[in-house]
Order: structure tokens, then sequence, then C-alpha cells
């Protein structure tokens, strides 16, 4: 017999071996019609899988995101594979896991595909559904394995078996009626009548592994929701997502660029640059104010360093690697150990501690071509990156310090809907089980402590440390994680760093890893697709935009302009011999947020005609009133 655990605490015994879909139908015949899988041990399990030992249990629905993200992985594998293999049967599947909000699949076509083949595979696969078919999943050895995908000529799934550690359990899931099968780690929902709404969105290439000297092959992406509804939602919020893309806002506001000379670096035009510096400037005042001391530290730092922090077993592929003399030297992709050689200068003192030490580090990472996106994701950027070496008593105090911070920087952006997540330790990790313990429990202490509110992602963690993260949403419902707060045992101890304590003898400083834009070009495309480009004015590169009417006007308006510059408000002047409406609809376009008209009346009067973005009324200001109106409206708060 076996003792069951359900979620509202009640327990039962039943008979060894039972099923997941057994014990729903123990629960309620309702129950039982809407599982989809189990979850034993907070392990996701197939409703047919045995449970032979004491467990906790909960039966997954497709109320639950967990039953959505398997319903879209029984889709990709089972449905989206089998009619890629219907229609084109000398492809090769690859690997086919589900994303955020949806799923993939990698193939290798006998002759390449476009968007145009994606309304055939979809009707493909919509008369797949119809069968309604059950899914049925055996348990083979790894040579019962590769015979079998040796027969279907599948050799990307007999090299993901042949490179695996194990011998046996490989699990293969079939339709009935059908002799399509998959590898796949599952759980699978237990038939397709279960399979909600769905739609194939694009196609892309992706090399294998990731790998760009590996072969091409080509990514079929899908979406699939529970019902129409949620899928109209969904798309209605792609479209949205692509009229703010920060790439396109970028060039139409003349931002900034990228080109093929420089993969994944920006070039930083004027008006862009000037965005950049506004918001490092308001960083670095409120580090300043919040007690942190700015440092700069090598771009190049030799590979013997990386090794002691443990950054070389771990990052080295996305390292950028140089060779000088008898040295191996590498551009830095974090600046965590550079900043403990600065706190090693000197002997600490426990009275020293919290040292609070931020960058604005410029750092550099190998990412793949393929997983490069605009500002989002990048090869060069510049991390508000800071390194608090404390006690362990004060941790929870620079936690606290920490989230207020956080938290008062994304109001001033915009950003009130704040989620956090707790991400404990990952499989491949440095430290002992002893040091994660004693960081898992100071954080999640701090954090309870500090009143907020926390999410669990399990398995998550950097591998010296927990951390938090620190999710914003965006105006149109999207999610983006930023802010991070990581603590770390680990780091101190491989590198040497320590402090007198008041007992004089060494200790180890605790090290808070922590960020909060996460880096300053993702920060920017954020920001550009979450104001759709029109900026709060106290962020828009260009406040105040002054246009001419006439030829006479050139002499009042660079006067103006000089007056708003010595109040240090950010203007341009537009003197050309263009009509107004022109003017008007060209410097609208570019979202500046107020527009100043003049004329001979206006320089008669010593007052500007003034215009605000987004609203059809003018107003006619005297000069004093129009330049406190700005100032005014250009706070951040």
């Amino acid at each position: 017999m076996v003792m069951i655990s359900f979620p509202d605490g009640r327990t039962k015994e039943f008979k060894k071996g039972i099923t997941g879909f057994e014990v729903a139908e123990d629960i309620s015949k309702s129950l039982s019609k809407e599982a989809i899988a189990v979850s034993v041990n907070g392990e996701q399990k197939d409703l047919c899988d045995e449970i032979l030992s004491d467990a906790s249990i909960s039966i997954i629905t497709l109320k639950d995101d967990e039953g959505i993200d398997i319903m879209r992985h029984t889709l990709t594998a089972q449905v989206l594979a089998r009619a890629v293999k219907n229609l084109f049967p000398k492809s090769k599947l690859a690997i086919g896991p589900t994303i955020k909000d949806g799923f993939y699949y990698d193939i290798l076509f006998e002759k390449p595909i476009s968007a145009d083949d994606l309304p055939l595979i979809e009707k493909e696969m919509r008369k797949i559904l119809e069968s309604g078919a059950k899914i049925k999943k055996i348990i083979t050895s790894k040579k019962e394995a590769i015979d079998l995908f040796y027969e279907r000529k599948e050799d990307y799934k007999i090299k993901i078996i042949q490179e695996a550690d194990q011998d046996n359990d490989f699990q293969i899931y079939k339709q009935e009626n059908s002799d399509f099968v998959d590898l796949c780690k599952g759980p699978h929902l237990p038939d397709l009548k279960k399979v909600g709404v769905f739609k194939l969105t694009k196609i892309s290439g992706a090399y294998w592994k990731g790998n760009s000297k590996n072969e091409m092959l080509q990514r079929i992406y899908g979406t699939a929701w529970k019902n129409d509804k949620d899928l109209k939602q969904y798309l209605e919020m792609i479209e949205e997502s692509e009229k703010r893309d920060h790439r396109k806002i970028g060039k139409e506001l003349n931002l900034f660029h990228f080109q093929d000379d420089a993969p994944g670096s920006v070039f930083w035009h004027h008006k862009g640059w000037t965005l950049y510096r506004i918001i490092q400037e308001y960083m670095r005042e409120k580090l300043e104010n919040s007690g942190y001391e700015e440092v700069n530290t090598p771009q190049l730092v030799d590979s013997s360093l990386w090794k002691v922090s443990g950054h070389w077993e771990k990052f080295r592929e996305q390292m950028f690697v140089s060779e000088t003399e008898d040295k191996v030297l590498a551009i830095k992709p974090m600046n965590c150990p550079c900043h403990v050689q600065i706190f090693k200068q000197g002997i600490k003192s426990y009275k020293e501690l919290p040292v609070r030490m931020a960058e604005f580090g410029s750092c550099h990472r190998n990412e793949p071509s393929g997983a490069l996106h605009g500002l989002m994701r990048a090869r060069a950027f510049t991390q508000d990156d800071a390194h608090i070496f404390c006690s362990k008593n004060q941790i929870t105090s620079e936690t606290k310090e920490f989230c207020s911070l956080l938290m008062d920087v994304y109001q001033d952006f915009g950003f009130e809907d704040i989620i956090i997540r707790f991400s404990d330790r990952p499989e491949n990790r440095a430290g002992d089980d002893e040091v994660w313990d004693q960081s898992e429990n100071a954080l999640i202490a701090a954090i309870k402590s500090a009143g907020y509110e926390y999410e669990l992602n399990p398995g998550d963690g950097a591998f010296y440390g927990p951390k938090l993260e620190f999710i914003l949403r965006d105006a149109i419902g999207r999610e983006w994680q930023c802010g991070t707060l990581q603590v770390d045992f680990v780091l101190p101890e491989r590198l040497d760093a320590n402090y007198i304590g008041e007992d004089g003898n060494k200790y180890r400083p605790v090290m808070l890893h922590r960020a909060v834009l996460g880096s300053f070009e993702r920060f920017i495309g954020i920001l550009i697709e979450n104001y759709s480009g029109k900026f709060p004015n106290w962020l828009s590169p260009i406040q105040v935009a002054i246009a001419s009417i006439n030829d006479n006007c050139k002499d009042f308006v660079i006067e103006l302009e000089q007056k708003l510059l010595q109040e240090r408000i950010r203007c341009k002047v537009d003197l050309r011999n263009e009509k107004l409406n022109y003017k008007i609809r060209e410097l609208s376009l570019e979202k500046i947020p107020f527009l100043a008209v003049v004329g001979d009346k206006e320089i008669e009067q010593k007052s500007v005609m003034l215009r605000e973005l987004g609203k059809k009324q003018q107003t006619s200001l005297k000069i004093e009133e129009f330049i406190k109106k700005i100032k005014n409206s250009c706070r951040i708060r």
C-alpha cells in the first residue's frame, strides 16, 4: 500500500502501483474527465504512470498553467511533428519543446519550406486532431530506442539517445491507429480530444544544438490556448507587440541601428545616446544617494581569474578570448570577480561593512547569432551592476534597502506591476548543500521580513547562489525580467575575500549580486516598446521643439532655445522654409512631447503657441509661463 497526500492536507491509502488517472477517478468522475497529468512530489507524470511509494500528488487539468504547457507539448511533439512527417516524409525531426505562450519544432527538410507552407501544415494538424486518438507511452532500453529510430532514419533522435547518460527508461509516445512515434520526456495528454486551439505563427532558421558549426534546421513556431477567446487575445497582443517593436521604432525615431559589421552591438545615434545618458545619470544619482561607491574595472582579464572564480568552466563558450604573449585573456562577460579584487585591496574591518560597489560595467558575451534580437539580446551590453559585501546578519537589511531602491526606480519609469520570483538551487551548481541551505534560508527570510510576496521558481538559481528575480509587466501585459538579487557564499570563498570581525578573526563576507535595470540596452528596448516610443516627458531625448512660421522668427527662436537650454530642457529648433502643417506633422512623428510655434504675433507678444503631443488644442503662453510649464511637466514625479 502507498499513502497519498493531497494539496488540501488530506491523506488516503491506495494499493501500490495505482495510476494518476485512478487517483483522479477515486476523487470524482468529473475530475478524471478533466485530468491530463499528475504531479508526484513536484514532478510531472503521465496519468498512466504508477505510484510505487508514498507521495504528495496533485491532479493537473487545463485550468492550470502546467496543464496548458503540457497541452502545448503534446501538440508540438505529437501533432505538429506527425503532420510534418505526413506531408514531408523525408524530413528529419530534431527537438520540439514548449516556450512561453507556445512551442516550436526544429526540423531538417529535404527542401526548405516557407511561411506559405504553414497553412498546409495547420490543415494536416487539424485533420490529425479530428481523430481524437489516444496517446500511449512505451518505455524502452537504449538499444531498443536506437533501433526504433534507425528504422525511421531519424538521425537527430538517434544522436539524442546516444548522448544520454541513461541505458534504460527511454520514453516513446505513439498514437492509436498510427505508426508515428516520438521520443519525449513527457508528460503528454492522454488523448488528442483535450487539445485546445492553436495557430502556427512563423518559421525561422536554427542551428542544431544552437551551434553555428552544425547544420541549419528550420524551426516552426506555434501557439496554443484553451479556447478561441484566449487565442484571439494572444494574437491581438502579438499584433500590438509588432507595432511596438523597438527595432522598428528605434529606426523611425533615429535612436540607433545595427549592422553586420558589428553583430550584436549597438550603433547609438545622438538621440538614442541622449536617452542612454539620461538613464545612466538618473541611476548614478540614485546609487550615490543609496550609499554605493562607483568603480570601473578592466575589460580584458586573465583566464586564471575566471578559472578560480568558476566562470571559465561555466561560461567559457560565451566568452570572447584573446591571446597575447603567454597569456590567455577574456573580455569580461560579467563584473563580479573584478569587484572582489577591489574589495580585497587592503584589510577590511566589520565596521566598514556593508561595502556597496557599483559599476556601469561594459560586458561582452558570445551569444549565438540566431539568438540576437536588437537591444533585447546583444553581445555587447552595459549592466547597472553592483555588489554588496556584507556580514550574514546584514543580509535582511540590505535586501530591504535594495528592494526599496528597485521599487522606487521602477515607479519613476512608470512600472507599478512588479512580480518577485525566488529561484533556488540548480542541478549544476558550485558549493555544497550546507552552503546552499544557508543562502536560500537567508534570502527567503530577508524577502519575508521586507514584506514582499514572491513566487517560487524551482531550480533556476545562479550557479553560485539563489536569487530573487524582479519582473515588470508592461503596457500590453507582457512580462520582462530585469532586476535581480543573488546571495553568494561561494565566490568570496573561491577568491579568498575576507574581513576582520569584532573578535579580531577573519570572516568571509556574503556577496550580494544585484541589478535594477539588468542591462541599459535591454531596459531601453523595454521602455521603447512599453511607451511605443512616446516616452515620459522627463525621459524624452527631445522635450521641446520650436517651430518658426517665417524667416522673421529666427532670432527670437534662437533666443528662446538658449533660455530652455539654460534650464536644462532638451530642445531643438525647426527654422526650415516649409509650411507650418508640414513641420508640425514631422515633429509629431518624432514623438516630441511639446511643440512651441512662433510667428510674428508671438514675437510681438513675447509668447508661444504651445501644442502637446496627442492633443488637438493649443494654448498661447507668455515665455515665462511657457518655461515654467515645461519645467514642471518634465519633472520625474
